[in-house]
């Protein structure tokens, strides 16, 4: 592809080397300097081109400057098409090398994967250059709009790399014109934002200031969002965006939240008492008056002071805290963890310590027999749920009965371990974009003598996807694709790499070239179908994107009537568009249809049984005679936990349906509410094991829920669990 660079002089530049592919843009290596790269749109518009003149026109001032570090990635040329028209299609901007996205080190896996020795001081010192990074947007008069983890990057030395700048929300001061940023993460999306069209409102730096404080609590408070914790109500707990709509800061000091601080965060008091006032001016006073919300330059003093505060743990000379404080907050949370540190000293690194794998005290939980888990083959399709709108319904809740014995079991459950993945809303659906992709380190090149083929290179992409290391899968079948562009299964399999590295674009591209070689590859159709359904969250018009994953699943189907899968997938993208449609009932009633048929194919696929229950249950609430309904969704759980005992949310749903009965029933010695608490402990049991934060706090309020004596207890036994497990 032939392009025209425009500065320092005109020059042709022939971009070959893609090195990443939104939905709206191309990256590409530029061949003349390794340290730029050109940003091509695949549709280029005029209101792209009088948006980067405005933004080359007004650079903001680089922080780190002074450092020979680029803190913002700031368009530098322009770049124009090579005919008569000399259109405008994209810009040159800075090649960012050696960063991570900042979610790599406030997530305490993969800090301690990646970046082990990077520390509390590092934390403060990126939040401070992060702070800082922002105050020079703010100062020019730009707003970043779009604040969320996926566009900041970190370097090993806490600097910070603010990318996507060309989705940043412009203001022409000569046209009087605002070139607004029309997308938005509602986990970082302050109150007076949530469920606006982002489209069709002007950003204001308040809002933005929203987004860094989120921000700024999660690299502090290892990945926990400001607005996460166990929830105390009866149903299933609000989204993230119906929490901060209502001003329901977990940490609250002014007011009562429904919500207490999940017991695998660490404590507030471990901010630094400036901190938590900024915390609070931020998410309390600043919630009904924006205006409140600290600045980033008020956040950059205190952060400063708060680093300039920090002292050295005696025993660990990683462990830095601030002097506010009487003892080590991390070697006490290092015996919470059961021994798992936070940060680990130079020695344990040296030896490895911090990567071996968590011993879990079996002791603790008695073993239940269980349906073994069968072992995913390269290209069997990625399996995905949606998030299931709350459908329970707050009822007056009863005096509990006391079940200590039920009381002395849940005593054990921290000690199952320590989830260091980042909660929902850094989990789940964290998307890679372009930018970021091109900063993935490469595959070690082979030495002269070796001379590597397509099936070489395939073997390696399979052994990766294997365990999981989905980056490498997809440098290997790129490789493999070089050696053989007409393999359609190389790649369906590279799409199902990028499918679950959040890249569904990039997977899309990979599905639709797999059909263009082979027609009839049903399951192409299948996982293009799931990708359409992933980008649906993300899109403008969800309506098309679910219509066109419906489309996918039909024409498999077309092509295999027995293709269990597809009836599966689109069972579920029905039962999604029945929440907005006008004939829900109808459409839910699609879904089953979907469901019931793939159980007659296969009875063995538990994902259709529970998929069939949450939709009965959903139709039971449009029923005045619920009860026999319930008892269906029941029996489809139970068959599901038939085929696999350890799916954490089959127990955690079947829990609280079962407790749903009891307040029907108005009975306090319904046996369904034993049942109930027993389900929600091997809901909250399993998902410990199988780190899956969202069910393991909705097991525990639904815990607290129906225990609501014992609840205080509950939340505060991890202290104890760390005791007994010195034991």
């Amino acid at each position: 592809m032939q392009v025209l660079r425009c500065l320092p002089e005109p020059e042709i530049l022939n971009l070959s080397i893609s090195l990443g592919r939104g939905g709206e843009a191309c990256i590409y290596a530029v061949p003349s300097s390794g340290d730029l790269v050109a940003k091509v749109y695949h549709k280029p518009t005029a209101a792209h081109a009088r948006k980067l003149r405005v933004m080359l026109a007004n650079p903001p001032e680089n922080p780190t400057a002074s450092l020979g570090h680029i803190s913002i990635a700031w368009p530098q040329d322009l770049i124009k098409a090579t005919d008569k028209s000399h259109e405008i299609i994209g810009f040159v901007m800075p090649r960012i090398h050696g960063m991570r996205p900042i979610i790599d080190f406030y997530n305490p896996r993969t800090r301690r994967e990646h970046c082990p020795l990077f520390n509390y001081q590092y934390l403060l010192r990126t939040a401070r250059n992060l702070a800082a990074a922002f105050g020079a947007l703010h100062n020019s008069g730009y707003c970043v709009g779009d604040v969320n983890e996926s566009n900041i990057l970190v370097s090993d030395t806490a600097l910070v790399t603010l990318v996507d700048t060309d989705s940043f929300q412009v203001y022409d001061p000569d046209e009087k014109v605002v070139y607004r940023c029309s997308v938005g993460k509602p986990e970082f999306t302050p109150p007076e934002l949530q469920n606006k069209t982002f489209a069709e409102h002007d950003r204001q730096i308040n809002h933005d200031l929203f987004g860094l404080a989120v921000l700024i609590f999660q690299l502090l408070m290892e990945g926990t969002h400001p607005f996460s914790g166990i929830f105390q109500g009866v149903s299933e707990p609000p989204p993230y965006e119906a929490r901060i709509a209502a001003g329901h800061f977990t940490y609250s000091q002014q007011r009562r939240v429904p919500y207490r601080p999940t017991p695998i965060a660490p404590a507030w008091e471990v901010l630094h008492p400036k901190l938590q006032q900024l915390f609070v001016r931020c998410f309390e006073n600043g919630h009904n008056d924006p205006q409140l919300r600290p600045s980033a330059q008020t956040w950059l003093s205190v952060l400063a002071e708060a680093e300039d505060s920090l002292i050295t743990c005696t025993t660990n000379p990683q462990h830095r805290y601030n002097n506010h404080l009487d003892s080590c907050p991390w070697c006490e949370r290092t015996l919470r963890l059961g021994g798992r540190d936070p940060f680990p000293s130079p020695r344990a690194v040296e030896n490895q310590e911090h990567l071996r794998p968590r011993v879990v005290p079996k002791r603790r939980y008695p073993q239940r027999q269980r349906s073994p888990q069968p072992v995913s083959h390269h290209h069997r399709i990625n399996y995905w749920q949606p998030v299931a709108a709350s459908g329970y319904s707050p009822y007056q809740q009863h005096k509990k009965a006391k079940f200590y014995p039920a009381v002395l079991c849940l005593l054990g459950f921290g000690l199952l371990g320590y989830l260091d993945v980042a909660i929902k809303f850094t989990r789940p659906y964290v998307s890679q974009n372009a930018y970021t992709q091109q900063t993935l380190m490469a595959l070690p090149k082979p030495t002269e003598e070796e001379v590597l083929t397509f099936a070489d290179y395939y073997k390696q992409g399979h052994a990766a996807y294997q365990i999981r290391d989905y980056q490498e899968a997809v440098q290997s079948f790129s490789k493999a694709i070089e050696n053989d562009a007409t393999n359609s299964r190389a790649y369906m399999n590279r799409g199902n790499a990028r499918y679950n590295l959040r890249d569904y674009e990039g997977a899309l591209e990979d599905y639709n070239q797999a059909l263009e070689i082979n027609p009839q590859e049903v399951k192409a159709y299948v996982n293009r179908g799931n990708a359409r359904y992933m980008m649906a969250e993300y899109s403008h018009d969800p309506d098309r994107e679910y219509n066109l994953a419906i489309a996918d699943f039909n024409q498999a189907l077309w092509i295999n009537d027995q293709e269990t899968e597809a009836y599966i997938r689109r069972g579920i993208v029905r039962s999604q568009m029945a929440k907005y449609s006008g004939q829900s009932l109808q459409d839910y009633q699609k879904a089953i249809v979907d469901f019931t048929q793939a159980i007659k194919l296969n009875a063995s696929r538990a994902e259709a049984y529970f998929q069939r229950g949450e939709v009965r249950y959903k139709m039971a609430q449009f029923s005045s005679n619920f009860i026999p309904e319930y008892q269906q969704v029941i029996a489809d759980f139970n068959e599901a936990l038939k085929i696999n005992g350890s799916l954490a949310k089959v127990y955690l749903k079947r829990g609280m349906i079962r407790y749903e009965l009891t307040q029907y029933t108005g009975v306090e010695s319904d046996p369904n509410n034993v049942k109930a608490i027993e389900d929600l402990q091997t809901a909250a049991k399993l998902s410990l094991e199988q780190e899956d934060t969202e069910s393991y706090q909705q097991a525990l309020s639904g815990l607290c829920v129906i225990i609501e004596s014992q609840c205080t207890a509950l939340l505060q036994s991890s202290a104890i669990w760390g005791d007994t497990a010195n034991n």
